[in-house]
């Protein structure tokens, strides 16, 4: 079996996670959640945030005691089988391709207003689209040296939300005027849930280091202590950020901005290098989400290929330790996906809302079968509250699910089916396997079989 190299500790695997995690949705979905939840887009965040963590728990269960690279297909595979895990491998990979593209157009509306150029869907699209193949030959030089391009964006951009979250946060309480919060709740419930349906987005990117088991040092501790490192940090900055941008601005003013957090910053400081370094920030942010993006998706379809469910051909690494074929792939299929979607940052973002609920909802099944499955595997960070905590993470996954776009629930179910289609293709091609799913033994990561109900 081709091996990676592990060269990530704690917090360069955390950085994976964050660099994954703050982006498009915190510098410029925040405008668009606003819009649908007015003030209360705080609890939007909360509600999205508290969806995300139970989830996060639960992969640092499965991540402590499974170090496969791809993340949640290892763990839907060693769970339920080959063909539940193809799905959600299948819907990841989707994901963080779709979800890269998004966020590379949301670079390119912070570029086109950082230097002054019109944002014409012509502009966007060019500038979106060649984005992902410059971070594709970054990727190409070897995890290494791509973790330290991450750690710097992610250094970068934190200091910029802190720097936003001080100074707003002085001006809104000295100034003693809190006029931009009421009404608290303008659009009701509803709208709150459909705020966080959107913001969902702006937490997607914690699992994104799970899919790089194989590149982390002592990986049972390195992983589950990252991924709540990362959680802990991105919603502390969130609920920072949005509380104070919309005790800053009108939340219908803020709600067509291209550049939300920007346009309230102005309204608390007149410094020009603050103001243009948070803005500048923006770009260091999408650019290490698109990164960690092709770290998350190259990795995925590389799990899928050495397992066999995509061609083997993509399981090939690199002389530099990278798999080579997929990243290429993820990078000029993000590239693509920004032209032939005329840079829709919406529609893209409620796509891949969608698959990720998908996803963090059998990562959440996944935990409770394998506790049934392999009670006997040691386990170094186990999931409190088990099984209250991994059930109300499948159920809030399935409610979110029905504040999303009509048409993303049609285009992910379109997916999904081209997937069963080419699934039922290749299998017809290979030799029959064993029935039933695989888990891990207590020695290691290997795959070992287990007496379960065929699929």
């Amino acid at each position: 079996m081709a091996e990676l190299k592990r060269t990530l500790g704690v917090w360069g695997a955390a950085n994976v996670s964050i660099g994954a995690i703050i982006g498009t949705g915190i510098f410029v979905l925040i405008g668009v959640a606003s819009g649908l939840a007015g003030p209360a887009v705080i609890l939007s965040f909360v509600i999205a945030g508290i969806v995300v963590f139970l989830t996060a728990l639960s992969a640092a269960e499965l991540t402590s005691f499974i170090h496969e690279a791809g993340g949640s297909y290892i763990f839907t595979t060693k769970a339920f089988g080959q063909f539940f895990g193809f799905i959600v491998g299948w819907m990841q990979s989707f994901d963080y391709i779709v979800g890269a593209s998004a966020v590379s157009i949301g670079f390119a509306a912070y570029f086109t207003y950082f230097v002054g150029i019109p944002a014409s869907t012509g502009n966007l699209v060019v500038i979106g689209s060649i984005l992902p193949l410059i971070l594709t030959l970054v990727n190409l030089r070897g995890v290494k040296e791509a973790a330290g391009a991450n750690n710097v964006l992610v250094a970068f951009k934190i200091i910029a939300l802190v720097i936003f979250i001080a100074i707003g946060g002085y001006f809104i309480f000295s100034h003693g005027d809190y006029a931009n919060y009421q009404p608290f709740l303008p659009t009701g419930l509803s709208g709150v849930l459909s705020g966080a349906a959107i913001i969902f987005f702006a937490y997607v990117g914690v699992n994104t280091v799970t899919t790089m088991a194989e590149e982390v040092k002592d990986p049972a501790r390195t992983l589950p202590k990252a991924i709540l490192i990362a959680m802990v940090i991105c919603t502390a900055l969130y609920i920072g950020v949005s509380a104070v941008a919309v005790g800053l601005v009108n939340w219908k003013v803020l709600a067509p901005s291209g550049a939300p957090i920007e346009a309230a910053l102005v309204v608390a400081t007149s410094n020009f290098l603050v103001i243009k370094y948070v803005a500048i920030s923006a770009l260091f942010a999408t650019t290490s989400v698109v990164l960690s993006s092709i770290f998350g998706g190259s990795r995925m379809l590389f799990a899928m290929a050495r397992q066999k469910v995509i061609p083997e051909r993509f399981a090939r690494i690199s002389g530099n330790g990278v798999p080579a074929a997929t990243v290429i792939i993820s990078g000029i299929v993000m590239s693509l996906i920004v032209i032939v979607s005329r840079a829709d940052l919406n529609s893209l973002a409620s796509i891949f809302n969608f698959g990720t609920l998908l996803t963090y909802s059998f990562i959440n099944l996944s935990v409770i079968e394998l506790r049934r499955a392999a009670a006997a595997t040691p386990r170094p960070f186990r999931v409190p509250g088990y099984p209250v905590t991994p059930v109300l993470g499948v159920v809030s996954c399935i409610l979110l699910s029905f504040y999303l776009n009509v048409n993303a629930l049609i285009a992910a179910g379109a997916w999904i089916g081209i997937g069963i289609l080419l699934y039922a293709i290749r299998e017809n091609r290979l030799p029959p396997r064993p029935p039933g799913p695989v888990v891990p033994d207590a020695q290691g990561p290997e795959m070992s079989p287990v007496v379960a109900k065929p699929i």
